[in-house]
């Protein structure tokens, strides 16, 4: 009885970490904005250091998908419909440049728990470094009554994206 009680102990002790590490941050999931926040923040990161990737689980539903486009070998677009564990790929994300996304920009469609969201971005290769390139996310999220969720969410990767237009960013930068 004793052995079998320690033996619960030892498993409960060294088996909470892994389970505990994708518990969300009620700051990231019980809000959009704290939601979009997390999102850019779990992909950002200097060079050499680990993206947040059980901070990222925390924010999906089990069962999301992640779509890029991106341009095939004839120099078509191509949709590549993934996991997330498949889009976090092995490791911990770490690369030799600095990755940073920052969110300019939000156009958000509700209906009843589900939301659709449109969400430019810029990336830098430095923290405050200069603007690398925009794009837009396009993230579908619910919310489960206690909680968001999100769902999916696709961008244009590919090498001829076009620019973004004027109606996914901020009124300011366009003159209206």
């Amino acid at each position: 009885m004793i052995r079998t009680q320690l033996s619960l102990l030892i498993l409960f002790i060294f088996a909470t970490p892994v389970f505990a590490q994708d518990l969300p941050r009620a700051e990231d999931v019980t809000t959009l904005d704290g939601m979009m926040k997390a999102y850019y923040e779990v992909v950002s990161a200097p060079a050499g250091q680990p993206k947040q990737w059980a901070r990222d689980r925390s924010l999906h539903h089990p069962e999301a998908q992640v779509a890029i486009v991106r341009t095939n070998s004839e120099g078509n677009p191509e949709v590549a419909v993934m996991t997330l564990a498949d889009f976090h790929g092995p490791g911990d994300g770490a690369s030799s440049t600095g990755f940073f996304e920052y969110e300019i920009n939000r156009v958000v469609k509700k209906h009843g728990s589900n939301i659709h969201v449109w969400s430019t971005y810029e990336w830098r290769s430095e923290e405050n470094g200069p603007v690398g390139g925009r794009g837009v996310n396009s993230i579908q999220l619910v919310h489960d009554g206690t909680r968001w969720w999100i769902v999916s969410w696709l961008f244009d990767g590919s090498r001829d994206a076009p620019p973004v237009e004027d109606a996914y960013l901020p009124e300011e930068r366009w003159g209206n």
